[in-house]
């Protein structure tokens, strides 16, 4: 089960800003029957994330291995690291030459290379649901289910205001990494779920609040394993995302989607609001009849796609 990321090159590649890259690095892993011999279910990665989605640093170890809501005895899980994010140890610095449309087009081309002729599912929180968002715009043949989770097919001006403000700290900052993810935790959880944890209570030994700390000890973690230029990179596709930019409409896009699509929110999301994905739901039924909408309940706001493993189980339990 434990594996290193496999690495493949694709060649010649150019951005949709028309940046060209002679040669890209996507690097990925597999867990699970090898790949071809069962139904596949690619699993995107969000901001911090990468392709350990299981095994020992795996980041959604409750919901995916055997036995367990994506039993990896039935499927065979696929997951690429988006290009830059740093686990394989390849960095991208020019990160304003990417869009999330164009790792959409780098995943493609990366399930081209592997042979995958269609895969089962497509799930992904936050800005790997995005991107899925994306990929099945391009696409709308590539899986028989699309389970975006805590995201949406744009990058709202709320999200785009908040991703200025964590390029302007990555930038800015004597302790960038630290900093940005001490504000990134802010939109992350919600005041309700900040009151429950910490209740305005002091740690003694630091003189300050409990919130503090906890907040300092987050930046830190993130600090030792993650590179700026990752979360540059990141970040920028956080922001991009938009299946109607420079092509058609909404309508005319999605009405092309073959897949069953499974829209999951969170009524306490500050990030990828509930309302936003109530809109796009409301929207894609009114010409597509295979088409969800469920909701986690949760105080924790954006993070509970990562908390709230019982609930995403019974979202899910019914396609797995």
């Amino acid at each position: 089960m434990e594996n290193k990321p496999t690495s493949i090159t694709l060649q010649n590649f150019t951005t949709e800003s028309g940046a060209f890259y002679a040669t890209l690095n996507l690097s990925f892993q597999v867990f699970g029957p090898a790949l071809l011999s069962a139904p596949i279910v690619l699993v995107n990665h969000a901001l911090t994330g990468n392709s350990q989605v299981l095994g020992e640093n795996g980041w959604w170890n409750d919901l995916i291995g055997e036995h367990k809501t994506i039993d990896t005895t039935k499927y065979t899980i696929l997951a690429f690291n988006v290009p830059g994010n740093g686990f394989d140890g390849f960095s991208i610095e020019n990160y304003s030459d990417f869009n999330a449309r164009d790792i959409a087009r780098i995943f493609i081309e990366g399930i081209r290379f592997l042979e995958i002729k269609k895969l089962y599912a497509i799930i992904g929180g936050s800005v790997g649901g995005g991107i899925a968002w994306e990929m099945v715009a391009l696409e709308p043949k590539i899986t028989q289910h699309l389970i975006p989770i805590a995201t949406d097919w744009k990058s709202t001006d709320w999200l785009i205001a908040n991703c200025f403000l964590q390029e302007q700290i990555l930038k800015n900052s004597s302790k960038p990494i630290e900093d940005a993810r001490t504000h990134a935790m802010l939109c992350y959880r919600t005041p309700e779920s900040f009151a429950a944890k910490f209740q305005r209570t002091i740690n003694e030994e630091l003189a300050i609040f409990n919130v503090e700390s906890w907040l300092l000890h987050h930046g830190e973690k993130l600090q030792k394993r993650f590179q700026i230029s990752s979360y540059k990179m990141m970040n920028q596709l956080l922001k991009t995302i938009d299946i109607t930019r420079d092509s058609a409409s909404f309508e005319e896009i999605t009405s092309r989607i073959e897949a069953d699509i499974h829209i999951i929110g969170i009524n306490s999301d500050l990030f990828f609001t509930a309302n936003e994905n109530k809109a796009t739901y409301e929207e894609l039924k009114k010409y597509k009849n295979k088409v969800s909408y469920q909701e986690i309940v949760s105080i924790h706001g954006h993070d509970a796609f990562l908390i709230e493993y019982k609930q995403l189980h019974n979202l899910l339990q019914d396609i797995f």
